[in-house]
């Protein structure tokens, strides 16, 4: 009896098994995971949101309108840093290695990139920071896995001085006046330092630094000091709920906002539609158009996405079509053309490592044709990377609060390269030294 219902089990257990075999796809459909590191808490949450939920939007439009990436799927997954930089590196050791290991990691925090990036040259896994991070990582003979793409405050510094200049009547005529620097007390707001030093002493303007320490909600002695040294214009380097109590205080001080120039990430719609006509004239660099009602990767989104009830932004009102919702997908946007640029070299269809993805990193090139094919054609001016420079190219512009909306106010700008190229070499070439990195040779 036993006997025989041990070969009525084997019995039933292979027939269990064959239907399984038949039930079991051949093989899993391949699929690339992008961490998502956001911080939708914190005092930064004002510019956090939107531009988690431009990241989200994109990835979600790739895989409905795309099918994802040549037939691979992305998979994501969001962690939340509230921009401290312990909790920043806790999501990059849990998510680096995920499905084939993470395709590149956008930190949205210069302190998170500055503690990621000796641990991304041993995991190997890319870090991408658009228009953020090392200012000096543009060298790629050093920053093998760093991506500061389209712009760094370098560059974004630069470019305010020569917009500043190009108002007074040429560089000759800051010869003798004041700028002032209002920062965030952090990586972050010390960044354009070193730029703006070697500005002062080229053309001749004293230069005022006046750190405001974090969040930034009591800046009343700071826009005391201001009111009394009186500088011809203030450059602000804020985030979050920093800038509109910057915004308030200059304006309580006396001070004009159209003399204020504001970094891309304290230049969007939610760091100023609550003050209307009190940040009129308020000044701020872009790296892009704002693309809701200009280009063809809104009507995608909001056929694939948002018609489906899928977007980020579940009223579809908030964030959607702002400045930092647009410079969200960007990054995505970036994210997912590296891919695509590491399958042709690796294979197409096929899920990549993140040091194939590095390769596509390092070897984008964005044409006009192809961004508009992306829908992102009248957002962004063509970039091409490579070895040497892991930037590509840092156009950017200005554009001002008029009260109810951001107009854009100027031409495109590039950095004066006389000035960034030898800082950047040698930046880079004191870092190498510090961390014992050998340069790569780039040809």
């Amino acid at each position: 009896m036993k006997r025989l219902n041990l070969k009525l089990a084997a019995a039933l257990m292979a027939a269990a098994g064959a239907a399984g075999a038949v039930a079991t796809p051949a093989m899993a459909a391949e699929e690339q995971f992008v961490p998502l590191l956001v911080y939708r808490t914190g005092s930064f949450a004002p510019l956090g949101i939107p531009w988690a939920d431009g990241k989200l939007d994109y990835l979600k439009l790739v895989n409905e309108r795309d099918g994802g990436v040549n037939g691979v799927k992305i998979t994501y997954e969001e962690c939340e840093t509230a921009y401290a930089t312990d909790r920043g590196v806790e999501c990059y050791e849990r998510l680096k290695g995920k499905g084939t290991g993470a395709s590149g990691f956008d930190t949205q925090s210069t302190g998170i990139t500055f503690a990621v990036s000796d641990k991304a040259i041993i995991d190997k896994v890319p870090v991408e920071t658009m228009g953020y991070g090392l200012s000096q990582s543009v060298d790629g003979s050093v920053f093998e896995w760093n991506f500061p793409l389209l712009g760094t405050y370098w560059t974004a510094a630069d470019v305010m001085i020569q917009d500043i200049a190009k108002k007074e009547g040429g560089m000759d005529k800051l010869k003798g006046k004041k700028i002032a620097l209002v920062y965030h007390d952090s990586p972050y707001g010390k960044e354009p330092i070193q730029l703006l030093q070697k500005r002062a002493a080229k053309e001749g303007f004293e230069l005022l630094l006046y750190p405001v320490t974090a969040p930034g909600v009591e800046q009343k002695s700071t826009w005391l000091q201001i009111r009394q040294a009186r500088p011809a214009y203030v450059l602000l380097w804020s985030a979050g709920i920093m800038t509109p109590t910057a915004i308030r205080e200059a304006q309580a001080s006396g001070y004009p906002r159209d003399k204020m120039y504001a970094i891309w990430w304290a230049g969007s719609e939610g760091d100023v539609k609550d003050l209307g006509d009190v940040a009129k004239g308020y000044n701020a660099i872009t790296i892009h158009n704002s693309g809701a009602d200009s280009d063809k990767v809104y009507d995608d989104l909001k056929k694939y996405v948002y018609d489906k009830g899928q977007g980020a932004d579940k009223t579809g009102k908030t964030t959607l079509g702002t400045i930092a919702h647009t410079r969200g997908m960007m990054i995505s946007m970036l994210q997912v053309e590296a891919i695509r640029a590491a399958q042709e070299k690796y294979g197409k269809g096929k899920a990549l490592t993140p040091e194939q993805v590095r390769w596509g990193f390092e070897n984008l090139d964005l044409t006009q044709e192809k961004l508009d094919k992306l829908g992102f054609g009248q957002i962004m001016r063509p970039v091409k990377t490579s070895c040497a420079n892991h930037k590509g190219d840092d156009w950017a512009r200005i554009v001002q609060w008029d009260g109810s909306k951001f107009k854009v106010v100027s031409d495109w700008y590039q950095a004066d390269k006389t000035i960034l190229d030898p800082m950047v070499k040698e930046s880079a070439a004191k870092y190498a030294k510090e961390k014992n990195i050998t340069p790569r040779k780039c040809e």
